[in-house]
């Protein structure tokens, strides 16, 4: 009796184990990409033009001919200062970003476009990592060939998912970004789903082969790409952080220190959660983006070329900055403590 109990427990783990796995790799696309937040629809529930912003709806067109759309803010009608080419995180569209948006353009004196990836907001398609490459890419052709855009004062600034979109566009555009800025991204899917489900840990991970890796079709491996961007680098850190551990984080900074040693900073604001650390941080967190981008993208809109000192002068500003913090932010020299 309990041998037949026994096996049918087993066996009725087995069963859902497997379904759960198979409903995983199904259904993977839908799971990491959420246009739509529960209770929200696909529409936009407000637009620039309701907040009373300068703006410009802009429509592209993906190299594999998918139509895309964007907002392009502008801080003032004739500003040529820099321009942050904004990649959202997985959820939710662009007008959810508006109000980050603002606060980041009113106290960085920049442009902003607000990219909708395929399949969210008004753009067509569906979401694919090889999808948002597209995507990314014709977000940055079109600044590139604007007359109204200074091309040397672009940075690329990508939240959770949109780092690692960030991370993939800029190393592979070499020289055409002045900085880019990650915010709170993972090191890749794979190490995610480890978090997100431990007992897939040791199936699937960015470290050696796995089983499974192969099964994964958006796999995001920021942490095969960060180290091989030349570009300037800021990393800010959530250390409350509830969705992505920020040991992924350290992990990134670390093997960033490859390639831009003495241009990447790491910044981690004690109190900021997966979403909200640009609000937890307060005003140093935007004294250091500013510091940060004024020093690689030549100062703020109203500020003409500013000035470009050595990153030895940065890290000391920044420095100063994080002091004045009472521990509220830290910078990071090394990547201590970065393991899973």
């Amino acid at each position: 009796m309990w041998d037949n109990l026994l096996r049918d427990v087993f066996w009725g783990v087995g069963f859902l184990a497997v379904s759960a796995l198979v409903a995983l790799i199904t259904f993977q696309e839908k799971l990491l990409y959420v246009p739509v937040v529960p209770g929200a629809t696909r529409e936009y529930p407000f637009t620039p033009e309701r907040l009373r912003m300068h703006f410009e709806d802009v429509w592209l067109t993906a190299k594999d001919g998918v139509k895309l759309h964007a907002w392009l803010l502008k801080y003032s009608a004739t500003t040529r200062g820099p321009t942050i080419l904004f990649l959202q995180e997985n959820a939710g569209n662009i007008a959810h970003r508006l109000e980050s948006s603002r606060y980041t353009m009113d106290r960085l004196h920049c442009n902003m476009l607000l990219l909708s990836y395929r399949g969210y907001g008004a753009s067509e398609g569906k979401p694919t990592e090889q999808g948002l490459r597209l995507d990314a890419q014709a977000a940055l052709d079109h600044l590139l060939g604007r007359e109204d855009i200074d091309p040397k004062r672009i940075v690329v600034f990508g939240r959770s998912l949109g780092g690692a979109v960030g991370a993939d566009l800029v190393h592979r555009n070499p020289g055409k970004v002045a900085a880019l800025v990650v915010e709170n991204t993972f090191t890749s899917v794979l190490d995610m789903a480890g978090v997100v489900l431990p007992v897939l840990s040791n199936l699937l991970s960015t470290k050696g082969v796995r089983p499974l890796n192969g099964l994964v079709r958006s796999q995001w491996r920021t942490i095969d790409v960060i180290g091989k961007v030349d570009t300037p680098i800021l990393f800010l850190s959530g250390a409350k952080d509830e969705l992505v551990p920020p040991a992924h984080m350290r992990l990134l900074y670390t093997e960033a220190q490859k390639n831009t040693v003495g241009s990447s900073l790491f910044v981690e604001v004690a109190a900021g959660g997966h979403m909200d650390t640009w609000l937890r941080g307060g005003q140093r967190y935007w004294r250091v983006l500013s510091l940060f981008i004024t020093h690689h993208a030549g100062g703020s809109a109203g500020g003409g070329e500013g000035e470009r000192g050595g990153n030895v002068e940065l890290l000391e500003e920044v420095d100063e900055v994080v002091r004045e913090s009472a521990g509220e932010l830290t910078l990071r020299r090394v990547a201590d403590g970065a393991k899973m």
